[in-house]
């Protein structure tokens, strides 16, 4: 049975929200009041209410990267993964860790990129070639 996760998180303003999840990431809206909005993330509901975002830290050493915790994601086949990379690279999406191969050549090989949302929320978009390494030991 494939599962689908909701997760709601606060973010300081609609219409930038709608602009980064609509037409930066390319997420299609749902429903909506004047304090919150869905988006299909990736075929996950993503909830947006208007709030203070949560804090966040550097302190997860992953690989040789220390990244933001908590933070928010998905896992995309790779050939997703590289046409979500371009279109971030061309609409000039700032990455706290730039498009990166993780783990090369080891189980669980990956791709990765990091970013904020305008409301400072961490994301981070992984790629597999194969989705049986996502929990390769």
């Amino acid at each position: 049975m494939n599962s689908l996760f909701h997760l709601a998180l606060h973010v300081t303003d609609l219409e930038e929200t709608r602009r980064f999840y609509g037409d930066t990431l390319g997420c299609r809206e749902g429903r909506s009041t004047d304090s919150w909005v869905d988006f299909d993330f990736f075929g996950h509901q993503l909830s947006f209410h208007l709030g203070t975002p949560w804090s966040t830290t550097r302190s997860g050493k992953v690989g040789d990267h220390m990244v933001m915790m908590p933070h928010m994601g998905v896992v995309l086949p790779l050939a997703d993964w590289l046409a979500l990379a371009d279109r971030l690279q061309a609409k000039g999406v700032v990455f706290d860790i730039p498009p990166v191969v993780r783990f090369e050549g080891e189980p669980g090989e990956q791709r990765t990129m990091f970013f904020f949302d305008p409301s400072g929320n961490p994301i981070e978009i992984k790629g597999f070639a194969d989705f049986e390494g996502l929990f390769a030991r």
